[in-house]
């Protein structure tokens, strides 16, 4: 897949969501096979760039190119001008938020709230991509609600104001996370358009990811919450697409040193205090599923610095390894698809259509 220059290394992208998909979260991921990855959000308000938060989000330092941004507000002018402030810090893509149901986005009018106003969409469009030559991109749902479901009409708009890709996650912003994903309306999306089209919602398994892709006939797959303790996926993904097998989960001992890797990097990233506090979502996703992961939370969650926290971490690994040579999933087995996330009343009915 191409996105205007840059030619991915596969079909597998990492969806931008905030507190997540740091630079740590996203190098790690693309270590692991993800052939893209986009930033987490980043406010086009000026007055917000002055925080640390703001700060971390446009630090791109040792980042895998292609490095893709995404900006969000509803303010023609400020999201020209954020993207141009981001493309001259490195930015070499440009990302439009428009698919966020967030109430604290969707209130200031931007996120997936654009898409009730077709006319602000075109202009925002055109402006951000008028306003850089590195590409632009769109993530979208299928509309503002199930009975105002207008994602082709926005594609359209897209591709006919020089957006380069667009991603779609399949529920309307009034469905949130909840419900069955539309693939139906993604497929529908990517006849409309010439322009490669990124599935997004519920991708949770590599069978799931391999349906979508072949139902939709869309470019590529994003990959968001299933990513969330298991980064691993894109590789096992990656595997099942180009063989029809799956990849074994990973050693206990290779998962230790991932983990422990990523902790480095995730300390280094955000220093001491912020460090500690923001690694525990991180660890409880990764031990999730796994066997005596309460208790290690629980202590995890207590460790009063960063060098304790990740001493807790490899006593954790070093007894797992003592009795397993791989990560066993409680909930699903040695394959990995224990911490699947798609919606259980989805059965891929609109799949077999």
């Amino acid at each position: 897949m191409r996105i205007g220059p840059h030619l991915l290394p596969n079909n597998l992208a990492v969806a931008p969501m905030a507190g997540v998909t740091d630079r740590p979260f996203r190098t790690l991921c693309k270590r692991l096979g993800a052939g893209y990855a986009v930033s987490e959000m980043v406010a086009s308000n000026p007055r917000l760039r002055d925080t640390d938060l703001s700060r971390r989000r446009i630090d791109h330092a040792g980042e895998f190119a292609p490095i893709a941004v995404q900006i969000a507000g509803a303010d023609p002018r400020l999201m020209a001008e954020a993207a141009r402030y981001n493309v001259e810090r490195g930015a070499q893509i440009i990302d439009i938020n428009m698919g966020c149901p967030a109430k604290k986005v969707c209130n200031a009018a931007a996120g997936s709230a654009l898409l009730g106003d077709e006319p602000l969409v075109a202009a925002i469009l055109a402006a951000v991509v008028g306003a850089v030559a590195v590409p632009v991109t769109l993530k979208i749902r299928t509309g503002p609600r199930p009975d105002a479901r207008n994602a082709v009409t926005i594609a359209r708009i897209a591709e006919n104001a020089g957006v380069q890709a667009l991603t779609v996650h399949g529920r309307t912003r009034a469905c949130a996370f909840v419900g069955a994903v539309e693939y139906d309306t993604i497929a529908a999306v990517k006849r409309a358009v010439r322009i490669p089209v990124i599935a997004n919602g519920d991708i949770a398994t590599p069978e799931v990811a391999a349906a979508v892709l072949q139902h939709t006939g869309a470019d590529a797959v994003m990959i968001g919450r299933a990513a969330q303790g298991r980064p691993w996926i894109f590789r096992e993904i990656a595997h099942f697409l180009a063989t029809g097998e799956h990849l074994l989960p990973p050693t206990v001992a290779e998962a230790r040193a991932l983990i422990v890797a990523h902790l480095h990097d995730h300390y280094a990233f955000y220093g001491e205090v912020t460090g500690l506090r923001t690694a525990r979502k991180h660890l409880g996703w990764y031990t999730e599923a796994l066997a005596g992961g309460e208790s290690f939370r629980r202590d995890m969650c207590a460790a009063p610095t960063t060098l304790s926290q990740l001493a807790i971490v490899c006593e954790y690994f070093d007894q797992m390894a003592e009795k397993d040579d791989r990560l066993m999933y409680q909930n699903g087995g040695a394959d990995g698809a224990a911490i699947a996330t798609i919606d259980k009343h989805w059965a891929g009915e609109a799949l077999a259509a």
